[in-house]
């Protein structure tokens, strides 16, 4: 079902998203790999085992977006999955972080999305098809401390996703949103660069090979929503419907950062 489609992938220099690129190649697909690094990007669609290719582009600038998928589609002639990937996480209280902080992570996690769905659409609307598939967060579901700025950004991306879902299902474009929980990645580099919230959820972390072969899965299926673990859409499920003696139950467990 994925031999030779065209799969433009944000923040695929590393992590799920570099793994996931691998993955779609060795099932015939074609990633095509973009992020900030152009160093990394190239050591990437280096070890890859099948056709790519890889462009340097910064999701908070339209103009680079455009470009970049301009490029895409005067080499390929077409985009059929767009992976919206790219994101960052800090953990700090909202009397710590300051404003830029917040401005900054919503431009990249969500306006980001934004403007990568913006720029393939039109091209999808022509053809009357596609695919795209955000990667929210569990906390976009549940919140927790020192994540209030984090946990806005995915849940914005998860009521667009779901918004947008509805909207381009007459056009025959699917729209898909994957909610993994910790994910032993880079992203704590940044997010936790003491350590101590990996110490404490490390018996929770998933392995960035299982969030991207879950992330396969939803494209050959072409699945609405998934939630990562398969025992955190219980926990989701239960804290939608009881919210308060949930915080009470659980609220330690999500707040050890």
């Amino acid at each position: 079902m994925l031999r030779g489609k065209i799969v433009l992938i944000s923040g695929a220099s590393s992590g799920i998203g570099a793994i996931t690129a691998s993955l779609l190649a060795e099932r015939g697909a074609i990633p095509v790999l973009t992020g900030r690094n152009e160093e990394r990007l190239k050591r990437q669609a280096a070890s890859i085992k099948g056709e790519c290719s890889y462009y340097v582009m910064d999701v908070t600038d339209m103009a680079q977006v455009e470009r970049t998928v301009g490029a895409v589609l005067a080499k390929y002639g077409k985009i059929d999955i767009l992976l919206n990937n790219a994101g960052y996480g800090q953990f700090e209280t909202i009397s710590k972080m300051p404003v830029e902080t917040f401005e900054a992570m919503m431009d990249t996690n969500y306006m980001g999305i934004v403007r990568c769905v913006k720029a393939v659409l039109p091209h999808m609307e022509k053809r009357g098809e596609g695919h795209i598939v955000n990667i929210a967060s569990m906390a976009g579901k549940i919140g927790s401390a020192k994540s209030t700025s984090y946990t806005a950004t995915k849940h914005a991306v998860l009521g667009f996703t779901n918004a947008l879902r509805m909207e381009l299902k007459p056009k025959g474009i699917y729209v898909s949103s994957i909610n993994p929980g910790p994910i032993d990645t880079e992203f704590f580099a940044i997010a936790d660069p003491t350590g101590a919230y990996v110490k404490n959820v490390s018996w929770f972390m998933m392995k960035p090979q299982y969030v991207a072969k879950a992330i396969v899965r939803v494209m050959e299926r072409r699945k609405a929503e998934l939630d990562l673990p398969a025992a955190a859409s219980i926990g989701i499920k239960l804290y939608g419907l009881f919210p308060r003696i949930a915080d009470r139950l659980f609220g330690g467990l999500f707040n050890r950062k």
